[in-house]
């Protein structure tokens, strides 16, 4: 009887290879699964299981992963107002490990003897995939045919058409991945420390003009309402919202960040929803917010990004920083005013019944009702005593 393995599946060339390769080469019952996490239509994934059952795989799966990577893996992202660098809203990179999450649970389902993906040896991908699995799915073989045979592009291409496979084998220019949270942009310009993606490259083009005030509504930390229009899950107002900016060519940018295997790379990027989201969130929040909560949350969130970054979402740690964020939100709720115009965007203001900023206790550098000038005088010597100390004490030693 043959053996099982459940294959990581997008339907292009790599994982096209792995199909014929394992089934037919190596002898397995290939189980093929494409986790959507908001990159394809229904038309995309119908064509991607013809595709499959056309090479020759036992059974294929699609699973709608859209809300559950947003309540899993975005929603913490949003609360934490996370971007690597200070540039990159996660876009590829959290996609692949809710990706990877599903296809661990389809081994553990199918009780599979191995598990494949298509990951080449030279980026991030290959290691989240692997770490993932062998903490889910420990003892089960895992298959990598285009990481360990090393195969070119060209020897693929020949190979699958030895075996009679008829797709598209035409190379595009640019390397695109879309996903709800951001859609990644490599190419010729992205290889070298200098270079920006040409207009033709972005997949959203600029197509409005002028500016447009839109108004985003957070009910403790999360996106429920768009010009006052109410979304059944926060999933849905983000694709929305990216409609309405994305003509607008904002969230545009390219990386440069290190990967876990120790090089550093660039890559471009469109995120218009999610720079937005992050954006108004973090506005908000600097009015609902104490400086030490917003403190303690930049600190973590900068730990949480970059451990999530490399694939540690399975890390308990990752739960207790969750609780920190969801605990933070309690007040994080009201309306955020965002100036939209081409290829940038502002946000002009906020309203929440928890804002800080009240002019009930004062008008900061025009007037205050909590305290006497009095009092400021006594608060300003016992703030600064410990300095005062220590100064005071330098002298003596200097004389």
């Amino acid at each position: 009887m043959a053996k099982k393995v459940v294959l990581g599946f997008s339907g292009g060339l790599d994982t096209s290879f792995c199909v014929k390769y394992l089934g037919e080469d190596k002898g397995y019952e290939v189980h093929s699964i494409i986790v959507n996490t908001g990159g394809f239509s229904d038309e995309e994934l119908k064509q991607i299981e013809q595709h499959a059952y056309k090479l020759g795989v036992k059974t294929h799966t699609t699973v709608n992963a859209v809300q559950g990577y947003y309540d899993r893996i975005i929603k913490y992202l949003i609360y934490g107002n996370v971007l690597k660098n200070n540039t990159y809203p996660l876009s590829v990179s959290a996609e692949r490990l809710s990706q990877a999450l599903h296809i661990a649970e389809h081994v553990q389902t199918l009780k599979a003897d191995a598990v494949a993906h298509g990951s080449t040896g030279a980026g991030n991908d290959q290691v989240r995939f692997d770490m993932i699995f062998h903490i889910m799915i420990p003892g089960v073989e895992i298959i990598t045919p285009i990481r360990d045979l090393k195969l070119s592009r060209e020897a693929e291409i020949e190979y699958l058409k030895s075996k009679g496979v008829e797709m598209n084998f035409a190379k595009a220019v640019y390397s695109i991945n879309k996903g709800l949270w951001g859609t990644s942009v490599g190419g010729k310009e992205t290889l070298s420390s200098k270079g920006m993606l040409p207009e033709e490259a972005w997949p959203t083009q600029v197509t409005k003009t002028g500016s447009e005030e839109v108004k985003l509504s957070f009910e403790k930390g999360e996106l429920k309402k768009i010009n006052d229009k109410t979304f059944a899950h926060p999933t849905e107002a983000i694709q929305y919202l990216q409609t309405i900016a994305g003509p607008y060519g904002v969230g545009r940018d390219i990386h440069v960040g290190d990967t876990i295997i120790g090089i550093k790379g660039r890559v471009g990027f469109e995120a218009a929803a999610p720079m937005v989201i992050l954006k108004a969130h973090h506005a908000l929040e600097k009015h609902v917010l104490t400086k030490w909560q917003l403190n303690w949350k930049d600190q973590l969130a900068l730990f949480y990004g970059n451990w999530l970054h490399e694939g540690q979402i399975l890390d308990p740690v990752m739960r207790d920083i969750e609780a920190f964020f969801e605990s933070s939100q309690q007040q994080v709720t009201g309306d955020v005013f965002v100036q939209l115009q081409p290829y940038r965007f502002q946000a002009t203001g906020i309203e929440s019944p928890f804002d800080l900023m009240s002019s009930k206790f004062g008008k900061y550098g025009e007037m205050n009702t909590g305290f006497t000038g009095e009092d400021v005088r006594g608060f300003s010597r016992i703030f600064g005593n410990q300095t005062s100390i220590w100064n005071a004490v330098k002298e003596d030693n200097n004389q």
